[in-house]
């Protein structure tokens, strides 16, 4: 931080501008949230002045007092030279509307699952008040599992997590979207401490990237939990134990939904006879599958 980025720099548009530059110029790599300099710039300003995240314009040309430029450098700086995900630097991460506290306990939420629970997984279930009993396996923050209760009104969910860690945050989580009468945080190591539970859905968004993949990850993503992201050689361990154990927990008509990232023709050759339905996401239909307990492996 120098004298003169204090002195010289005095409206929002200025620090926009000096933000975007410094993140060019140290190389970030944008993935958790934004795609590109400009929208984290204009994110972690807006944050950071407490101005809504969705009302630039107006603000541009406004003069900034010293507290509030010393602010600004503050978490320009960091993101450069830490390379911390912005969610770690301002503790929050929105899916949709829908913003969840964050820290580096947890994965940063991103999930193409969110968007199919803001739609009530249609077509595939039918009437959402009929769910009674959901499991989010991998739960992380607890997102999904919050969005599946608000998708879903009736259902009492279970947030399974291997890291005690992150179960104290999707506690923090279930408690600010109070949910805490419907969500269950539970720590096991996949279904392990479910013996006897059966559920009319379980969605998971588990650990999906292979090994090639983890070694060349960019820095931003090396500061999230080792465990939460990396499967193995092919990025399937963790998908395949779902696969193997599932139908043990689903009611006679009940279905899961897994995201696996690009893996799809991986998944497809591992498991020719399986017969995956690839949900439609604003991304295409390759990073999600469903299932029907009928068609799961006993």
């Amino acid at each position: 931080m120098t004298v003169s980025a204090k002195t010289e720099l005095i409206t929002v548009r200025d620090f926009i501008r000096y933000a975007v530059s410094r993140f060019n110029a140290a190389g970030l790599f944008f993935g958790h949230g934004s795609d590109n300099a400009w929208d984290e710039a204009v994110y972690l300003t807006l944050h950071t002045l407490h101005l809504p995240l969705d009302r630039l314009e107006p603000f541009l040309d406004a003069r900034l007092l010293p507290e509030e430029r010393v602010a600004l450098l503050d978490i320009t700086t960091r993101r450069c030279q830490d390379r911390l995900p912005a969610a770690y630097l301002t503790h929050e991460a929105w899916l949709g509307e829908h913003r969840f506290y964050v820290d580096d306990r947890v994965i940063v939420p991103r999930s193409f699952i969110a968007e199919l629970l803001d739609e009530q997984l249609t077509p595939w279930i039918d009437d959402p008040w009929a769910v009674e009993h959901a499991l989010d396996l991998c739960t992380g923050s607890g997102c999904l599992a919050i969005l599946t209760a608000l998708a879903f009104p009736n259902a009492t969910v279970d947030a399974v997590d291997l890291s005690k860690e992150a179960l104290q945050v999707a506690e923090r989580n279930i408690a600010d979207y109070h949910l805490v009468d419907r969500v269950r945080p539970v720590h096991s190591d996949a279904f392990t401490a479910l013996a006897g539970r059966k559920y009319d859905l379980i969605i998971s968004n588990p650990p999906y990237v292979d090994a090639q993949a983890v070694a060349a990850l960019p820095p931003e993503y090396r500061h999230e939990p080792e465990m939460a992201l990396g499967s193995g050689d092919d990025g399937l361990d963790f998908t395949r134990i779902i696969l193997a154990k599932a139908k043990k927990h689903l009611n006679a008509d009940g279905i899961l939904v897994v995201e696996i990232g690009h893996n799809r023709d991986a998944l497809e050759a591992a498991f020719p006879t399986l017969p995956f339905t690839w949900l439609d996401t604003a991304a295409g239909d390759e990073y999600v599958f469903m299932l029907r307990a009928a068609d799961l492996p006993a």
